[in-house]
């Protein structure tokens, strides 16, 4: 980062930033790239960019662009929003087939829904991890409908490393992707959203518009080639760290875990007899630091600084619940 080479982005003549953009284009098969400073404003700007005010988006019921983006899609995009409701966060062609809503023929009642957003790995489904055929023919059927599609690909090198699917053939059908460089790349700052010349170019005004424009940015872009050249394939760690907790916690009587869930670096558990917020007060007693999800479960995440004494640390604290 130090001896990053800089310019100024928002006039486009950082040539680092440039490099990031270029490298992530170029890992998922699409022509362009935008850096902006976070994943909720990647999806933001990408969700801007697809749809007019008053057009439906469809994602699913727990989805991070309906429950953690601060209402994003109706606040900037003046979009409806359609929730299907999946299994383990993760749609499926007939759900999205059944959710897309257009204005023709239904006497003006019905918005125009016009883009489908899928999440891969799916944060509140516990990191799980869609089938390529399903991807593959959610875009089909999104196509059909006459619907853009994005992927909130936060996570989506996890998915990548988990079913060893190259990034390019996981991404190839749909229009935008926004790739996140802060989570298990380990990147301080940042991520990617990228698709045609054409979107990438109207993504720019939207980027500019709602603050993401920033100076001599290549400092942080530079943290995050550092990441996509050095962290992908190290992410096998993560998922078999979080594969040995799920696995303890299935032995325990006084802890609960759905184990088929865990696909790739999340372990969503429950407690017998506490709240999700009191086991994880008491976890951070013991240094352990975990979100209660809901009211009754905790995420645990395994990253690039968790190391195996850790993982036993979090067993044996577990093990300890009281």
């Amino acid at each position: 980062m130090a001896d990053a080479v800089v310019g100024d982005d928002v006039l486009g003549d950082d040539p680092t930033v440039k490099q990031l953009e270029s490298m992530v284009a170029e890992m998922c098969g699409k022509e362009s790239g935008l850096f902006v400073p976070s994943g909720t404003m990647s999806n933001a700007v990408a969700l801007k960019t697809h749809t007019d005010p008053g057009d439906e988006i469809i994602t699913e019921r727990y989805s991070h662009i309906y429950l953690y983006e601060g209402g994003g899609y109706a606040a900037l995009c003046g979009s409806s929003i359609a929730l299907p409701e999946g299994t383990n966060g993760l749609l499926t062609p007939d759900l999205v087939q059944n959710a897309i809503r257009k204005q023709k023929g239904s006497q003006s009642h019905y918005p125009d829904g016009s883009l489908v957003c899928v999440e891969n790995t799916a944060n509140r489904g516990g990191g799980t991890c869609y089938e390529q055929e399903v991807l593959d023919a959610i875009a089909e059927v999104s196509k059909a409908k006459n619907c853009s599609t994005h992927i909130d690909g936060a996570r989506i090198f996890n998915a990548s490393v988990a079913t060893n699917t190259p990034l390019r053939r996981m991404t190839r059908d749909y229009d935008s992707i926004s790739i996140c460089l802060s989570k298990g790349l380990g990147a301080p700052v940042g991520s990617v959203l990228v698709g045609s010349e054409e979107f990438i170019g109207q993504a720019h005004r939207w980027r500019k518009m709602f603050g993401g424009g920033m100076r001599q940015s290549g400092v942080l872009a530079a943290a995050g080639m550092y990441a996509l050249e050095n962290n992908i394939q190290r992410m096998e760690d993560d998922h078999r760290r979080a594969q040995s907790i799920a696995r303890a916690i299935d032995e325990m009587d006084h802890v609960s875990v759905d184990i088929d869930a865990v696909q790739t670096n999340m372990v969503y558990f429950s407690a017998n007899g506490f709240t999700a917020s009191e086991v994880s007060q008491k976890m951070a007693k013991a240094g352990i630091d975990m979100f209660d999800i809901s009211p009754t479960h905790c995420r645990i995440v395994t990253h690039l600084h968790i190391t195996d004494q850790d993982v036993e640390r979090v067993i044996d604290a577990l093990s300890t619940l009281s």
